[in-house]
């Protein structure tokens, strides 16, 4: 079964647009099967870097992609050849003297922006980042039994069309175990794979919370600065998110550190042995592993240019999640996993310090109301609609 992709249609468009596209996303969560498609219908030549034979073809790149200046050129775990960025650039602007402006790369990569764009300086201006996270609640089919299957079994495609609960928890802690095995070798291999498991581990139980390096350091007997070295690493993997707190003109003490959430609400339910709803329903993490869950849909659909962060002071005033969009506008989103989302003092305090143009309740029922001045209780989807209708 192939599911539609939402960022289909903006590699389409980028494409049309600019010399070269990076697709980033974690491993296996569906950017082979995205160049697949490109590879048909615009008839790609698609070349796997984690193949030895397909690496060999560019031991001359220039010479060889020559051939083929007329195609687009699919290079898959492009991570494996970061020396290519270069020889890019000078093939783009040799082509572009041609006529050739457009749509000649796709460039596919399991590690993030910000490690990619490192390699990929040299491409300055010819290139164009794009993200391609699990799958997102507006791409599987709709209703309740869809919602919920999505956030148990989370967005990495194998894992979500599983025949049962059991295999696709299986799925995902051999997923875990390659991740350890394979990237953390690949990216960084003086980093011990059984430390960073046990942090990771660590950052499960630790869903949503404020990050205390020096508490994990002490837990795991290293030092502070490798805690924020080996968090790096599971950032750049795109494995978690680290949330920044919004800043606010304001005389009050808000805090300095940075939430953090597993992204995919599979994978955390994975390492934390959760392998049915049942469990995940019981489960202490059950409300941060649902805001995870939503924050990373709402992210995902959110204008290229938003900045997302949360707030909090030192006293509670506190909002979930902060969005600063195009044209001046910031959303206050609070999420709640029941029908009818009960908001703290907290809440409203932060308000007054924020000034939003728009608050919202996030719950997980089917109805949007005015749950009190300025404040709308909306449900999941609705909310995720409209960021997907927001101009760009």
């Amino acid at each position: 079964m192939m599911l539609a992709r939402f960022v289909w249609n903006l590699v389409d468009d980028a494409l049309r647009r600019q010399a070269a596209v990076a697709l980033l996303g974690p491993r296996q969560v569906g950017k082979t099967t995205l160049a697949q498609r490109f590879e048909e219908d615009r008839n790609a030549l698609y070349l796997d870097l984690e193949d030895p034979d397909e690496r060999r073809k560019l031991e001359n790149p220039a010479l060889f992609l020559e051939a083929y200046e007329d195609r687009l050129v699919i290079f898959d775990e492009i991570h494996r050849m970061p020396g290519l960025f270069p020889i890019l650039r000078g093939i783009i602007d040799r082509g572009r003297r041609k006529g050739l402006r457009t749509g000649r790369f796709l460039l596919l990569g399991s590690a993030s922006l910000d490690l990619l764009k490192q390699a990929g300086e040299s491409l300055a201006g010819r290139i164009r980042y794009l993200e391609l996270p699990p799958l997102l609640v507006n791409e599987v089919e709709r209703g309740d039994l869809a919602c919920r299957n999505l956030w148990l079994r989370g967005g990495y495609p194998d894992s979500y069309l599983a025949g049962t609960d059991g295999e696709s928890y299986a799925l995902r802690r051999d997923l875990v175990q390659t991740y350890l095995d394979r990237d953390v070798r690949m990216f960084s291999p003086r980093i011990p794979a059984e430390t960073l498991r046990r942090l990771w581990l660590m950052l499960a139980h630790n869903q949503g919370s404020l990050l205390n390096a020096s508490s994990l350091g002490k837990s795991l007997q290293i030092s502070t600065q490798s805690v924020t070295r080996y968090l790096d690493l599971l950032v750049d993997l795109l494995l978690v998110r680290r949330l920044t707190p919004y800043g606010v003109n304001t005389k009050k003490r808000l805090v300095k550190a940075p939430k953090t959430y597993i992204r995919d609400s599979g994978l955390l339910h994975a390492l934390l042995g959760i392998a049915d709803f049942n469990e995940l329903s019981g489960h202490p993490v059950v409300g941060t592993s649902w805001e995870g869950f939503v924050i990373e849909n709402l992210l995902g659909v959110a204008p290229e240019r938003a900045a997302a962060g949360f707030y909090r002071t030192q006293v509670g005033a506190e909002v979930d999640l902060v969005l600063e969009l195009p044209g001046s506008e910031r959303w206050a989103i609070e999420i709640k996993r029941g029908n009818t989302p009960k908001l703290s003092r907290g809440f409203y305090s932060a308000l007054d310090d924020l000034k939003p143009t728009r608050a919202f309740a996030v719950h997980s029922g089917e109805e949007e109301y005015l749950i009190a001045e300025g404040v709308t209780a909306i449900p999941f989807r609705s909310i995720q609609e409209r960021l997907l209708s927001y101009p760009q």
